[in-house]
């Protein structure tokens, strides 16, 4: 099987151009590169012609097309693959700065897909009316990655200097977070160390706190968080109760906790069930209960029979059974359109 990924646009050429690069075995990533001060129906048009040319000499019915966000439609709508899926990670129009035309896009897409993935069950609760071939598929992990941080033993620089219990989180820092409760935490409890990893996107960075025991170490990769997990005491998901956080299922909750390491979180519908249901993990409505609950877990000195219980319940977590399950409904999916086609 191929699969090209198309990037969103680099407005960094004089000339508009389309590069396709085979990164691995199967996985071409191709990215187009504009001139910079394009009117948005001159980038679709561009984008629109750089993928007739790419596939003129192609089948569609060789292809599906896999959608992250509604807006792709916008240069693509022209094209008829064989199979259309929506991948629904979030509730995109909910976000700061969404695109008008997000909504109006959407509504579209969702006509024209054969199968609906949502990133989960909240957010398949909210839209499983509006399609009859949708499923939900809450996060999943590389458990073996996170595992790491139980064993390693290397402190990264940038944490080694932070001396003290650490309380830590990771993730873009934007409109869903929330601020007041870190300045909260932090003002509360200054032998408190919070170790606060990703970038800040959407928000003034002048607005965040900067209590000394709050430490911005800025954008890790994906193979550097084990390694930060590991120096660790207690984990935050801290973010705000809100419309842009209403169907989020966060990747981290697994991931913190594969990592063997507790964590408090703010009331999302998807962390409080399955997670808060099992007390897997802690969940907090208010800035005192943040403090409670992070000091209860800093006193706990036997932690073997709450991992064992979470060992267990993500015994079947993993992105290889996600990525099996989904192609299994698609190849469903898939039969069911031609069964169709015949029969008609």
């Amino acid at each position: 099987m191929k699969t090209y990924f198309i990037e969103e646009p680099f407005f960094d050429a004089e000339e508009p151009y389309f590069s396709v690069e085979n990164k691995l075995p199967g996985l071409w990533v191709c990215t187009p590169h504009l001139p910079a001060g394009l009117e948005e129906d001159d980038i679709n048009n561009l984008l629109t012609s750089f993928l007739s040319n790419f596939l003129s000499q192609k089948d569609l019915e060789d292809f599906a097309f896999w959608y992250y966000t509604p807006m792709a439609l916008a240069f693509t709508d022209k094209f008829r693959p064989k199979l259309t899926i929506y991948d629904c990670m979030d509730e995109l129009s909910a976000f700061k700065f969404a695109p008008k035309e997000l909504k109006i896009l959407e509504k579209r897409l969702i006509q024209r897909a054969d199968i609906i993935f949502t990133g989960g069950h909240s957010l398949y609760e909210a839209k499983k009316h509006l399609h009859a071939n949708i499923h939900p598929f809450p996060s999943s992990i590389e458990k073996e990655h996170f595992q790491k941080a139980r064993t390693i033993k290397t402190i990264p620089a940038d944490q080694q200097q932070i001396l003290g219990p650490k309380i830590g989180f990771y993730g873009v820092i934007d409109e869903r977070f929330d601020i007041e409760l870190i300045e909260a935490i932090a003002t509360e409890k200054p032998d408190w160390q919070i170790v606060l990893i990703g970038p800040v996107v959407k928000i003034d960075p002048a607005t965040l706190p900067k209590n000394k025991n709050i430490h911005y170490l800025g954008q890790k990769s994906y193979a550097e968080l084990p390694a930060y997990l590991s120096g660790w005491d207690v984990a935050l998901i801290p973010f705000l109760l809100n419309e842009s956080t209403r169907f989020i299922s966060p990747t981290k909750t697994p991931e913190y906790l594969a990592a063997g390491v507790p964590v408090v979180s703010s009331a999302i519908r998807d962390v409080v069930k399955p997670y808060g249901v099992k007390n897997f993990v802690n969940i907090a409505n208010y800035n005192a209960e943040f403090i409670e609950a992070i000091s209860i877990e800093l006193s706990q000195k036997d932690k073997s029979e709450w991992l064992a219980k979470v060992d267990a319940f993500l015994a079947d977590n993993s992105w290889d059974n996600t990525c099996q399950n989904m192609q299994e409904l698609m190849l469903k999916t898939l039969n069911s359109k031609q069964n169709i086609s015949i029969a008609s």
